[in-house]
């Protein structure tokens, strides 16, 4: 009976591990149609700078007065919340390519790491955007900034870390891509999350903004 019962468990459990580390499927790229559909309407109507600063990405950037930040600078905000980056890879022809950008900073990579995503994914993700980028604007420079820690999602930061280095060394071996330690600022003197943060703990309150763009500025030259 024993030859027959460990087989079985030896199964049981290599199925297990090969579900624990499978990619995590992408979310319906869908579910952002109003929201693209605001941007074009909002093109439609108005001029964009050209040779502009362009945000994109999730609602850290959405919700992050970017123009108001940067005063100076001739800024386009495409954030749209929830997103990760295989939404701004479905929708790069909407969000990104329109505007030819002098500069992009991306933020993306929270909403990965927080559904479910594995580091190696999220990074995965990260190269496939920057190969189509590249391809239509081979010498814009892209800034990666970086996961937030946060304490709705403390539980996730070691796998955000680890985004976190794989970006930074990917970046520091390609001339055109970038990484801006946003993170470090908002940690306190302990390590913790510091008190930057609205009541959801997920989203930066005032003074996270501010931490931030000190700590974004000397990359916008």
């Amino acid at each position: 009976m024993k030859k027959h019962i460990y087989p079985l468990v030896f199964i049981t459990v290599f199925c297990f591990s090969l579900e624990t580390y499978a990619d995590s499927p992408d979310p319906d790229p869908e579910r952002f149609a109003k929201d693209i559909k605001t941007f074009a309407v909002w093109d439609s109507k108005n001029t964009f700078p050209e040779n502009a600063i362009l945000f994109v990405g999730s609602s850290s950037v959405r919700y992050w007065s970017t123009a108001t930040a940067f005063p100076d600078r001739l800024i386009i905000n495409r954030g749209f919340g929830g997103s990760e980056i295989s939404d701004v890879i479905h929708f790069y022809d909407q969000v990104i390519k329109p505007y030819a950008p002098a500069k992009i900073f991306l933020y993306a990579g929270d909403n990965d790491v927080g559904r479910g995503k594995m580091a190696e994914q999220v990074f995965e993700d990260y190269k496939e955007l920057i190969t189509i980028v590249q391809s239509d604007f081979p010498k814009v420079h892209l800034v990666y900034i970086s996961i937030k820690p946060s304490k709705l999602r403390w539980d996730k930061w070691p796998q955000m870390v680890e985004v976190n280095r794989m970006v930074r060394e990917y970046s520091e071996s390609h001339p055109h891509l970038g990484y801006a330690d946003l993170a470090s600022p908002l940690l306190d003197s302990d390590g913790n999350p510091g008190d930057v943060f609205v009541d959801d703990g997920l989203h930066l309150n005032q003074r996270g903004y501010f931490l931030w763009q000190q700590a974004l500025a000397p990359h916008l030259d």
